[in-house]
């Protein structure tokens, strides 16, 4: 069964908060985290649903860069049983389609170098890799990735 994708909120926190701790373990943001950035004006997120159930979700933010608008994806969650099931890919197209619409002309997102099914899912949906980030991830490396959206 296919997600439904809906704005988030923070009447969600307590359900994002479980699912980022759940995917996250050491590095999840904290609950006041997620709520700082659930209730920022330049925040955009969604929740991917199935059912009644929230399986997902995705965190960004829109900033000024160089004069140019660009999209930051935070965190993106999906529960272990909801993966690979088009889910992650829903969250982050239309997170892009948003960044889009209000001028972003880039999408830039970080992730852990041995997270191959997200580095390959990212990697499907366009982002190239642009750098590597040393112990980003406490000892572990990441890859910072970014996509053009015009």
């Amino acid at each position: 069964m296919s997600a439904v994708i809906v704005d988030a909120s923070i009447r969600h926190l307590d359900r994002l908060h479980e699912i980022e701790t759940e995917c996250f373990k050491d590095e999840a943001f904290t609950r006041e985290q997620i709520a700082r950035l659930l209730k920022d004006y330049d925040s955009i997120s969604f929740v991917a649903c199935v059912g009644n159930k929230i399986v997902g979700f995705v965190i960004s933010m829109i900033y000024i860069d160089r004069n140019d608008l660009q999209g930051h994806i935070l965190t993106i969650d999906v529960l272990p049983d909801y993966r690979r099931k088009g889910n992650g890919q829903m969250l982050i197209q239309e997170t892009e389609r948003i960044l889009k619409q209000k001028g972003a002309k880039a999408s830039r997102l970080e992730v852990k170098e041995d997270n191959y099914a997200a580095i390959n899912l990212y990697k499907k949906l366009g982002y190239e890799k642009v750098g590597r980030l040393k112990n980003y991830y406490g000892n572990s490396h990441g890859i910072y990735l970014n996509k053009a959206l015009t």
